[in-house]
Order: structure tokens, then C-alpha cells, then sequence
């Protein structure tokens, strides 16, 4: 079997009325996602979604013609590219897709099928009142969600410590809260300086009074020392490692002890291969492994997926925060959007590859051009 071409094709979704995410100073007025398809000379097909992959097209030729099923191969591929151009790590994941359907079998079950669901935490993504977030939680406790996660504004942290103080009032002990500071790096153009370790111990003190399950990204990612003294120091779990350039810069964090929580999203960071691996290391070393999952569907998949593959846990991270951000908006080119079962968990499933199917007029509605 062989790589005849790679497609990539650009979906754009308009978001009305806008989505206030909490790490970009401007409203997203609409939803960008990358579609790549990976065709082969047996009719096989893989797909995955991720970053933009803008650029691609000056690389293709070093994956067509090759064997898909030479994974190792094509992700230290992937890896030189990444260090002269883009994060192209959406190729490896369709690759493995391809390799699951090819074969007949899921991902997860390729990478050592640990086990075959995950409980899942409602990733929230806009700052709201405190009332608000404790209206929230409550709905999704309800919903049968054992945890959340919110967003602390560096510049609005009193009003951060309210809204946590609100949810855990509301919801008592009947879930877990993460909150994620979002220092580690910045969007295009952002050049405010990140929380310092002492003005961070602070923030994470204060949140532990409210028995927080972790912080995330309490400073920026080049800091080790900084994040192993506030692990050591304030006794609460420091969470990073979503848009990690390599897996050098995670294995330094990981050796530095700088982290308990490691969350290299695999459609963004490291790719398939690196996340697995890295994740092995943090749980032979008795740490958390739990990606990073806010792209689309098919991205919060293949994250699934890795993490059942190896066991990690114990949540995985699930983009909701209606109406803002729901699975319709964050899936809308799939036939069926991914969801949450009664008891807050996230499955596998028995369908081959990354187990999801495209719907085909959404794709061709919502296309916008080729990617690059």
C-alpha cells in the first residue's frame, strides 16, 4: 500500500452570536477546522483534523509514494518539519486513522487498548460572572460531568477567585475543579508579560483554599524552575504542556519536575507517536497524562484515543461551555457530534481508526478551499 495524495481542505463555520474565548482578546466570530485526507492505491483513506496546516504543501512530497503504515517513519518526519515550518501532527493522526481502518481496528486499540473509556471534565472557555458559573455547574453536574475546568484572566484575578469560590459553593464535593491560569503561551500578537512564580503562588494559594484538582499553566512554559517551586511550595498539581514545539520540551519539564499534569494535545503537539510516548514516561514516573483537546471532534478523538491507548487520566478534557461552545459548533463536520454518556464518560467505541464519519453536505457546505 502506498500514499497516492494528501488532501487538505479548509471548513470555515460562522459563529453567531461570537465565542468569547478566554485566551483571545478578540470574539471568534467564526470556526476555521482543517480537514486532511491521506488517499492510498487500496481505496484505503485516512482523516484527522487539527491545526491549520498552512504551509503543507511545500512538504507533501516527502510522504506520497511512501507506505502509510510506516509510522515511526513519517512522524520523526514530522518532527524535522516542525523545526523549520508548521505543527503538521493532523498528517499523523489521519496516518493512524488510516492504519485503524486498514486493519479493521480503533487507535486506541493499536497503542496497547489500556482501557476503552474515560471519564471527561467540561472544559470551559469563556469568562463569566461568578452566578453565572455556579448556574453552570450545577446544570452540569446534573449532566452527570464529574469535573470543570475554568479560565482565570491574569488581569481579572479577584473576579477568577469569586467564580471558583461560586462553583465549588454550588456543587460542593460532587466535582473536581481544575483552573487554568493560561500562561504558558500566547496567541499571535500577545506580548503581556505572564504571571511571575511569586505573583502565581499567590493565585494558587488562594485557590486552594476551594480544593482545586490542579492549576494549569500558572507561568510561562520556559519557567521549570518556577513550576517545580510552585508544585513544591504550594502542594497543588501544576498542569502544561498543551502547545509544547517538541517532545525535548516536555521530557525537560518532565526530568525538571516541573509538572504533575502533562497535556500535549497530539493534533497540535508531539503528534500520535511523541504524546504516547511522553505519556508513558509520566505514568512510569507516577505522573498524570491527560490531553489537551479544544479543536474540533475529530482533534478531541484522537486525543481519546491515545490516552485509552495508554491509560491515562483520570479525566480527559471535553470542550463545552454552552451556548457558546457546544458539541453542534465544536463538531459541525461530523455526522454525529462527540458525546458525553450519562456518566460523564467518554468511550471508544468499536468503529475502525478514529471511529468518527464525516457528513458529507456539512463538508461541502461549510468548504472554503484547500488548506496552505
Amino acid at each position: 500500500m502506498k500514499i497516492t495524495s494528501i488532501e487538505t481542505r479548509r471548513l470555515r463555520l460562522p459563529l453567531a452570536p461570537p465565542f468569547h474565548a478566554a485566551w483571545d482578546p478578540d470574539p471568534r466570530v467564526h470556526f476555521d477546522a482543517t480537514l486532511v485526507h491521506v488517499h492510498t492505491d487500496d481505496g484505503v483513506t485516512g482523516t484527522a483534523s487539527g491545526d491549520t496546516m498552512d504551509g503543507f504543501a511545500a512538504f507533501e512530497h516527502l510522504f506520497i509514494g511512501t507506505d502509510p503504515l510506516a509510522l515511526s517513519v513519517h512522524a520523526r518526519t514530522l518532527e524535522t518539519i516542525s523545526f523549520h515550518a508548521g505543527r503538521y501532527w493532523p498528517l499523523e493522526a489521519a496516518l493512524w486513522d488510516l492504519a485503524g481502518r486498514a486493519i479493521g481496528a480503533p487507535v486506541a486499540t493499536l497503542l496497547g487498548g489500556a482501557v476503552d473509556r474515560l471519564p471527561v471534565y467540561a472544559s470551559l472557555g469563556e469568562l463569566r460572572s461568578p452566578d453565572r458559573r455556579a448556574d453552570d455547574a450545577r446544570a452540569l453536574a446534573q449532566d452527570g460531568f464529574r469535573a470543570v475546568k475554568v479560565r482565570l484572566a491574569a488581569d481579572r484575578i479577584a473576579e477568577g477567585l469569586s467564580v471558583v469560590a461560586a462553583i465549588r459553593d454550588a456543587v460542593g464535593d460532587a466535582m473536581e475543579i481544575m483552573v487554568d491560569l493560561n500562561q504558558w503561551w500566547r496567541m499571535a500578537g500577545d506580548i503581556a508579560r505572564s504571571l511571575d512564580p511569586q505573583a502565581a503562588r499567590r493565585v494558587i494559594e488562594a485557590l486552594a483554599e476551594h480544593g482545586v484538582l490542579w492549576v494549569e499553566e500558572p507561568v510561562a512554559g520556559a519557567d521549570l524552575d518556577g513550576m517545580r517551586m510552585l508544585r513544591h511550595q504550594t502542594g497543588t498539581r501544576i498542569a502544561g504542556g498543551e502547545m509544547a514545539r517538541s517532545f525535548d520540551e516536555l521530557r525537560r519539564a518532565l526530568d525538571h519536575d516541573a509538572l504533575d499534569v502533562l497535556q500535549p494535545d497530539v493534533v497540535l503537539s508531539l503528534g500520535v507517536s511523541g504524546a504516547r510516548t511522553i505519556g508513558d514516561l509520566a505514568l512510569r514516573r507516577n505522573r498524570w497524562f491527560t490531553p489537551h483537546t479544544w479543536t474540533n471532534g475529530i482533534g478531541l478523538l484522537a486525543n481519546l484515543h491515545v490516552c485509552c491507548g495508554i491509560g491515562g487520566g483520570p479525566f480527559l478534557e471535553y470542550p463545552y461551555d454552552p451556548p457558546g461552545w457546544t458539541p453542534a459548533r465544536r463538531d459541525f463536520m461530523l455526522a454525529a457530534p462527540v458525546m458525553v454518556d450519562a456518566d460523564g464518560c467518554l468511550a471508544v467505541g468499536e468503529g475502525a481508526g478514529l471511529g468518527f464519519e464525516l457528513d458529507g453536505e456539512a463538508v461541502a457546505h461549510y468548504t472554503v478551499g484547500a488548506a496552505g
